[in-house]
């Protein structure tokens, strides 16, 4: 394998900062919006707090779980490609949803152990052995928050975005525990593909103003690869599961080709798999942290009335 000596590009835009290439990193006073909005809220109920600490991979990862009175389901917070910590506020909005959530500082940042590979550093983020290995520590998170839960018959899933939509289904395939899945902006092509994508797009805003979507796909499947490291094609996993999904996108996302995901889904949709996905057309790739609350107000729904069917 050749080691790549120069930062890649996070393959997917992060929250924390909207003109970096980071994901799902909280920025306060955003988040801070959604909670005095109270439009997206049940009624706050009474929550918990309890910091913990776990094992993955010979090193300890550090999160805390916060627990609703009245819990209906439970998630663990898979990190996007940023260098991200513990997402409290997010995880907040969530509990005060009737949701349980395990969220920790990723590997390698904040009181987690291990390294951490990212584009800020240098380091492959983005090959298979590190997606792999992220996984890994998104299925034991989601051991210490079953070992937390006092009903052993909660459902307990995954919710992430971005380079999270590539380690969720990884983690589900290493997890029977693991129930459902819930991604924003997630890719349903390969790494090398998305990041052809991203490198044609060049982080202009205004991209489909300009361009096609036939333009766009041709450039995603044909141009030439600017790094080499081990793919990862999510769609061989996907169609070895068969826990519930949810893909929620943006139709203006610079960092997803989304109509082509699109495809691809419903390719496994047709066969049997219980796929589901909602475009919200205006948005762009941040869908979980927009201007409208729409995209997280409809990734609980669908939680709470997906684990009522099972």
């Amino acid at each position: 394998m050749n080691t790549i000596k120069h930062a890649i590009p996070a393959p997917l835009t992060t929250f924390k900062k909207l003109i970096t290439r980071r994901f799902f990193c909280m920025n306060f006073a955003l988040i801070f919006s959604l909670f005095i909005n109270q439009q997206l809220f049940a009624i706050p109920t009474t929550i918990t707090t309890k910091n913990v600490t776990f094992s993955s991979v010979g090193i300890s990862l550090s999160g805390t779980i916060i627990k609703p009175k009245n819990t209906s389901a439970a998630v663990v917070i898979v990190h996007g490609s940023g260098q991200e910590k513990r997402m409290m506020e997010f995880a907040t909005l969530l509990a005060n949803n009737g949701i349980a959530v395990l969220t920790y500082d990723k590997r390698g940042v904040g009181e987690s152990g291990g390294l951490y590979a990212g584009p800020e550093v240098g380091t492959n983020n983005v090959d298979s052995l590190n997606l792999n290995l992220l996984s890994l520590d998104a299925s034991a998170a989601v051991d210490a928050l079953s070992k937390n839960l006092q009903n052993s018959q909660i459902p307990i899933g995954l919710i992430g975005g971005s380079q999270a939509g590539w380690i969720i289904p990884l983690a589900a395939k290493k997890n029977k525990k693991i129930k459902f899945m819930t991604i924003f902006s997630g890719a349903l092509i390969t790494v090398k593909q998305q990041l052809r994508f991203q490198f044609y797009t060049n982080g202009n805003a205004s991209f489909w103003d300009t361009h096609t979507e036939e333009d766009a796909r041709k450039h995603t499947m044909t141009d030439p690869d600017r790094y080499e490291f081990i793919d990862t094609d999510p769609r061989d996993v996907l169609a070895q599961l068969s826990i519930p999904g949810l893909w929620i996108f943006g139709g203006k996302d610079i960092q997803v080709p989304v109509n082509l995901s699109i495809e691809q889904l419903n390719v496994l949709k047709s066969n049997g798999k219980n796929y589901v996905y909602k475009l919200y057309p205006a948005l762009g790739h941040n869908t979980a942290f927009s201007d409208t609350n729409a995209p997280v107000e409809y990734a609980i729904k669908w939680i709470k009335n997906s684990q009522s069917t099972q």
